[in-house]
């Protein structure tokens, strides 16, 4: 019996030897390979006397993203968001409890000046590119957190230009601080049950409470729940219309530390993002101060959706990077039909394909955040502020769809292999749909698009755009839209879609660096 045993034993040796373990995909340092972010540092910086401070301080965060960040993202990944909605004593603290990766995430984020960089504005114009490329590496390796910085960085924007008070002030320091202890970030308080873009169904109320509002109602969908303030919208008694809503500057709590009259219901079950804190909750009569003028919400929040959408676009196309690196190196190790994958024709064709369909992503982006950079710098051309204005719906909706399409495409690229859970590629997959919902679905921001060419003068630029093109095929769609568009609204309408995506590929051709 002992011999057969042995024997077995053996035999379980031998094959267990034989058995063939795939080499797993590594991504090296996503500054120093990356091409593309590569040549866009250097043409920005390269005659800053400071270069090689730059390029080195990009280099290292490029090391971060594939080690110490890409740890502590997939260590918060695994810990998601805890409401403790009571204490021992039965008290009522609707607490929510993240995970240390998630607090350390954030410190990072404070400490390298993620939110702070836009508004030093150490490099002028070309401070936004800087600190929108430190997003670019930061966000796939974040768990998200980048989210709350979005909204942070559009709660400092609007309150630089329009904070009045005292509080308010003090607010746009801690949210621009880069002291981890001191750093602030800021929800944004919108969705209601009843609409989720169409915010003129707000029910949210403000009643007047000396120089403050008391807020009343139920905000169904509130990311950054954790933040110490929020921007939110409620109708005033002295509003006219159900669309007159205004914007609120809303502290979270009070000096003893505790919700200002918040409740939170519960955490959101989503399909993905799940490091992050989402919640329902209620006002009730929760404290805010005005923002703007009264009945102007609507077109005050603009100002914070302008910021919010570049850094979901910016967010979009470091999650496709992300995916495509995998495969690419996943392609470099994987053996199939007698030969590595990447010495296929076909494979090969796919990630050359992969690869020009993300240049254009990444050159339309920064695109973007260079009109923003110029207009923050007040150096901005009347042409390029409504170039900026028709070209950022267009670019949020545009990078976050082929953004998920590239991903995907990566995904199916593994196989098998990319479906299985803690690969961490489906991650990638589900935490990019709500890049593809947030700040505004496809249709939403397409018909924000027909919006924004009714302005004075923008139908012309994006006209003349369009006849500077060498691709005949731009040119008749163009005419056929802008035909339909100004003949009859309704048909108009029905080619917003394709008017987006064919803006987008037509300012995505080249790169402005």
């Amino acid at each position: 019996m002992n011999i057969v045993v042995a024997y077995e034993i053996d035999e379980l040796k031998d094959i267990f030897m034989d058995t063939f373990f795939q080499t797993p995909p590594k991504i090296e340092n996503t500054y120093l390979n990356d091409p593309l972010l590569k040549v866009l540092i250097k043409s920005t910086f390269s005659d800053h006397k400071d270069f090689a401070k730059i390029e080195t301080q990009f280099a290292l965060w490029g090391h971060l993203a594939t080690t110490e960040w890409l740890d502590l993202a997939t260590r918060a990944n695994q810990q998601r968001p805890q409401l403790i909605s009571y204490d021992p004593w039965g008290n009522r603290i609707d607490h929510i409890q993240t995970s240390d990766a998630w607090k350390k995430l954030e410190a990072i984020a404070a400490t390298e000046g993620i939110v702070s960089r836009a508004y030093s504005r150490e490099y002028g114009e070309k401070s936004r590119i800087s600190q929108m490329a430190l997003l670019y590496l930061y966000h796939s390796s974040s768990a998200l957190f980048s989210c709350p910085l979005a909204m942070t960085d559009g709660a400092a924007h609007v309150l630089e230009k329009l904070g009045t008070t005292t509080e308010q002030k003090n607010a746009f320091k801690h949210l621009t601080s880069r002291d981890p202890k001191s750093f602030w970030t800021s929800g944004q308080w919108m969705t209601e049950k009843t609409g989720g873009s169409d915010v003129s169904l707000s029910q949210t109320e403000a009643k007047k409470n000396g120089d403050w509002y008391s807020l009343y109602g139920m905000k169904w969908f509130t990311s950054a729940t954790t933040s110490q303030i929020a921007m939110a919208l409620a109708r005033t008694d002295g509003a006219k219309s159900a669309g007159e809503l205004s914007l609120f500057f809303v502290p979270l709590r009070n000096e003893k530390g505790e919700l200002n009259n918040i409740l939170i219901h519960r955490l959101k079950d989503k399909m993905g993002t799940h490091a992050l804190p989402t919640a329902e909750l209620t006002l009730n009569g929760a404290p805010g101060q005005l923002i703007g003028p009264e009945g102007q919400g609507i077109k005050t929040i603009s100002t914070i959706l302008n910021i919010t959408r570049i850094y979901n676009s910016i967010c979009s196309i470091s999650q496709a990077r992300r995916a495509l690196d995998y495969l690419q190196s996943y392609s470099a190790v994987r053996f199939a039909f007698g030969k590595l994958i990447n010495e296929q024709p076909l494979h090969k064709k796919l990630l050359s394909d992969l690869e020009e369909q993300f240049t254009r992503l990444f050159n339309l982006t920064f695109f973007a955040v260079s009109l923003l950079g110029k207009e923050e710098a007040g150096v901005i051309t009347e042409s390029e502020k409504k170039t900026l204005r028709l070209i950022t719906p267009v670019t949020k909706l545009y990078t976050a769809k082929k953004s998920y399409a590239i991903i995907a495409e990566c995904i199916e690229g593994f196989g098998g292999a990319g479906y299985i859970e803690d690969t961490g590629l489906p991650t990638l997959l589900r935490d990019m749909m709500a890049l593809v919902i947030w700040e505004g679905t496809t249709n939403v921001l397409s018909l924000d698009l027909l919006r924004s060419i009714k302005d004075p003068g923008t139908f012309e630029i994006l006209d003349e755009k369009f006849r500077q093109s060498k691709k005949p095929e731009y040119q008749s769609r163009w005419q056929k839209y802008a035909k339909d568009i100004q003949a009859d609204p309704i048909k108009g309408q029905a080619h917003a879609r394709d008017l987006a995506f064919l803006t987008a590929e037509l300012y995505s051709e080249t790169s402005f660096y």
